[in-house]
């Protein structure tokens, strides 16, 4: 069956036509959704980008990204998604035939090293899967077994969006140093940034790169990618450097276009502002206790949604251990094809969209049809979450799959706890 195929089973045929009454709930992770204020501010005619308040603006937001990203050094800003920022990361700090090592956890870990090889860098890939994270002691073991220092980065993705893996960067660095290895360490942070913890400056990040359509809750097209002197100085030895993907005159600009290589991205800025007003003004430590806090609440709900007499029949989450799952992205599986019954029901019946299981199954199997993500990262709170998990106990009602009782009551006792 492919995505578009009839539902399997007693659903057949008994689809509604999508529901137009209410608002439509995006639980994929990443575009997430957008809170009113952002889309007030970008609700305006197309400012001057010569002067006026459009200059000022961007100018408040570089203190603000660097605050959220824990670094006191570099930010630029890219009229890009997130695969452009992988690409500026790449073009300011390597060249061809340079060799990078990624721990992957994940699909977009193996993404960041396609991108890179296609670059002409030599890609060495540490493949643990998509239910583990980062090996760090075979990862210390490649490491020592480099003297002579060719690879001259370690591609790394925080949160894997694909895999729900949230790994520890701050451990990876320190293995690196025990190693007394000199690669720059480079993270990908793209689900991860304004939902789970991360400290750059104080982890040891050399590169990070990030986009704005996920916990930084703008509509799609900015990334940014995040650097310190260390990186500053690779970028300096490099023979050429694209004039687009150039980080230097983003970073340091003379003028004002060069924050964006010509034309900025106008209704973005804007929204960018009010989305990191939203953020400082709740605290990022906040936001990162609330997103651990919804979280969990998830979490509770799968396991018990998951406590059934023949488990491989139903629900389970793809990370068991909590301590490495993400705080902003939770990646499930049910026997194919029932998750991909589930989603069509649940767009077709509620107005609720789940993403798809990116990167567990290749999307020509069968057995894509048994994976699904929930997005929970940004624009979200208890009663938005309490509906998703309501909204998924009726899909699995209605379906019949089977699954286990007390789910919303185990996530509404995560959320009734006291701070």
């Amino acid at each position: 069956m492919n995505a578009t195929s009839t539902p399997s089973g007693n659903q057949a045929g008994t689809l509604s036509a999508n529901p137009s009454g209410g608002r439509p709930y995006l639980a994929i992770p990443g575009p997430s959704v957008i809170p009113d204020p952002v889309l007030q501010a970008m609700h305006r005619p197309s400012p001057n980008i010569y002067a006026g308040e459009l200059l000022s603006l961007t100018d408040s937001l570089i203190p603000d990204l660097k605050a959220l990203a824990g670094t006191q050094h570099f930010v630029a800003i890219y009229i890009s998604n997130g695969h452009g920022a992988w690409e500026a990361a790449l073009m300011n700090t390597l060249q061809p035939g340079d060799k990078v090592l990624v721990p992957a956890s994940g699909r977009f870990a193996i993404g960041w090293a396609e991108m890179a090889n296609a670059l002409g860098i030599e890609t060495e890939i540490l493949d643990f899967g998509t239910a583990a994270a980062w090996d760090l002691d075979k990862v210390a073991t490649r490491l020592a077994a480099d003297p002579s220092h060719e690879i001259k980065a370690v591609l790394g993705v925080h949160v894997d969006t694909s895999s729900s893996i949230r790994n520890d960067v701050a451990a990876l660095r320190a293995v690196m140093d025990t190693a007394q290895h000199p690669a720059l360490l480079m993270t990908d942070c793209i689900a991860s940034l304004g939902c789970d913890r991360f400290e750059m400056d104080a982890w040891g990040v050399d590169v990070m790169v990030s986009a704005c359509q996920k916990g930084l809750m703008t509509p799609a097209g900015v990334s940014f990618v995040f650097f310190n002197d260390k990186a500053a100085a690779a970028r300096a030895k490099l023979p050429r450097v694209s004039r687009y993907w150039d980080w230097t005159p983003r970073a340091t600009p003379q003028e004002f276009y060069q924050y964006f290589g010509g034309t900025a991205p106008t209704h973005h800025l804007y929204g960018l502002r009010a989305a990191l007003d939203l953020i400082h003004r709740e605290g990022v430590e906040a936001v990162w206790a609330r997103h651990a806090r919804l979280a969990a609440a998830v979490w509770a709900a799968c396991e018990a949604w998951g406590n059934i007499a023949d488990p491989a029949q139903g629900l389970r989450l793809n990370v068991s251990d909590p301590s490495l799952r993400s705080h902003a992205v939770t990646a499930l599986h049910l026997p194919a094809p029932r998750a991909s019954d589930l989603r069509h029901w649940l767009e077709q019946n509620l107005g609720l969209t789940l993403g798809i299981g990116l990167g567990l199954a290749p999307s020509d199997s069968p057995a894509w049809h048994g994976h699904f993500r929930l997005g929970h990262m940004g624009h979200v709170n208890g009663h938005m979450i309490m509906g998703l998990l309501g909204g998924i106990n009726a899909g699995l009602l209605a379906l019949d799959i089977p699954h286990g009782a007390g789910a919303l009551t185990a996530a509404a006792s995560v959320l009734a706890k006291p701070d």
